[in-house]
């Protein structure tokens, strides 16, 4: 019941400053009032001290700061109330506890946003915006959450929306209108604005690609033959000792994956077992592994030491990638020249030479179109976006073939209005409730 009042923890739990409860509904005041003496539910947005009580004893827990924010002017649209108390676990939860006793109920994840979606706060993909803002892990995924946050994805959703429903205008003037003075629409006409509208849902569906890399990082994979420095480069790449390094070809037996940051954006950069042939069963089932991750990679390090040339194997393992790859000279202190093609990058990952531009590099090569603008265009970066986007289109595609075969003009525009309906399940128009629980189902508590 989206009226009733729930109390929750937004702050992590653990040995903190200060701990913030969040309180909303339509009794909220009343709940707050029963707990905090004294409460005072006047002065909306002003912070005041008060001491939280448990029980008919009214049995002090904490000397806490309390906010008021009325309806409609907070976060969830309800009266709403926001507690500071000291960090730690007993406090914060003593103070919930007793909100609980005196009528709140424990909120679900994701609900005091998906009360806020209900009550018009924001749209359901700035919902999704403040999930990806929390779970963000580079600066690229914070931008991309901020501009989806301030509407960005949701104003270029719309225009699409309008122009398709443009389109379907045009038409309907033809059908209701058809002898007015200024004659029927000319289908020139309906065909540009056909053209355009499809190529603007088309390119927006292109972006699904770097959007899903963007949200759960780019796999990168770091590849070459036993003892060419790959973990010691997965190590410099992460900042710490995640990988065993020794001088013993096959050290790696497994993949290695962890997450980390370049230039920005999110990778998930995997050290795989030497390429070889091996007789040993373990070290042939972790090639195995690898030759997997390299088949799913957005994009792959081929390391290969400085100053030694490329075996033909190598050769034919460059040639036969589908994935966009980087030759990467590893062990560059050992070796003082300079790399005879310009397009390799020479590191150390001992001295921490070329990391820099390796990272620059990464980060162009996964994310060719966001390393450029990454705060120009929005993007889609959930299946959900992908599903419904390429539906639209699908029903554009309906409504040119039907128009191309003669179909009556009142049938082919009810691929039109699929189309529209499309739109605005992205945009959460009108969302089924098995739809809100997946969306809201990955939130945390008190958010």
């Amino acid at each position: 019941m989206l009226s009733d009042t729930i109390a929750a923890l937004a702050t992590a739990p653990g040995r903190a400053a200060i701990a913030l409860i969040r309180v909303s509904g339509r009794d909220a005041f009343g709940v707050a009032a029963r707990v905090l003496r004294p409460f005072d539910g006047g002065q909306p947005r002003r912070a005041r001290r008060s001491q939280a009580v448990a029980g008919e004893a009214h049995d002090p827990l904490d000397d806490v700061l309390y906010a008021v924010f009325p309806a409609p002017a907070s976060y969830t649209g309800e009266d709403m109330v926001e507690i500071t108390t000291h960090g730690g676990l007993l406090v914060p939860g003593e103070v919930l506890g007793a909100l609980l006793a005196a009528g709140a109920r424990p909120a679900a994840p994701g609900e005091f946003t998906r009360r806020a979606l209900a009550n018009g706060k924001l749209d359901l993909l700035q919902a999704e915006a403040i999930a990806d803002l929390v779970d963000a892990t580079a600066p690229a995924q914070r931008r991309a959450a901020l501009q989806q946050l301030d509407r960005g994805l949701s104003a270029r959703l719309g225009g699409l929306r309008d122009e398709v429903l443009a389109l379907e205008a045009l038409l309907s003037y033809d059908l209701d209108f058809p002898e007015e003075d200024s004659g029927p629409v000319a289908p020139a006409r309906v065909d540009a604005a056909l053209v355009t509208v499809r190529a603007a849902v088309g390119d927006l569906l292109a972006t699904a690609a770097d959007g899903e890399r963007l949200r759960e990082g780019a796999l990168c994979v770091i590849a070459g033959r036993p003892n060419t420095g790959k973990s010691s480069l997965f190590n410099a790449l992460l900042g710490r000792e995640r990988a065993i390094v020794t001088d013993r070809p096959g050290t790696t037996r497994d993949a290695i994956e962890a997450p980390a940051t370049c230039d920005g954006f999110p990778f998930r950069l995997v050290d795989t077992a030497g390429l070889r042939d091996s007789d040993d069963l373990v070290e042939r089932l972790g090639i195995e592994v690898s030759w997997r991750y390299l088949a799913a990679a957005d994009v792959v390090l081929l390391c290969v030491e400085a100053g030694r040339p490329l075996v033909g194997e190598e050769r034919l393992f460059l040639d036969a990638l589908q994935s966009p790859a980087l030759l990467v000279r590893t062990k560059g202190d050992l070796e003082a020249s300079a790399p005879a093609d310009p397009a390799e990058l020479r590191v150390s990952a001992l001295r921490g030479d070329g990391l820099p531009a390796l990272r620059e590099r990464l980060a162009g090569l996964a994310f060719a179109t966001l390393a450029t603008h990454a705060d120009l265009a929005p993007v889609i970066t959930r299946e959900r976006h992908r599903v419904a986007l390429a539906r639209a289109l699908a029903e554009l595609e309906a409504f040119a073939a039907a128009r191309a075969s003669g179909l009556e003009p009142v049938v082919a525009t009810t691929y039109l209005r699929a189309a529209v309906t499309a739109l605005e399940d992205v945009i959460g128009v009108v969302t089924g409730e098995d739809v809100l629980d997946r969306v809201f189902a990955s939130f945390c508590v008190g958010k």
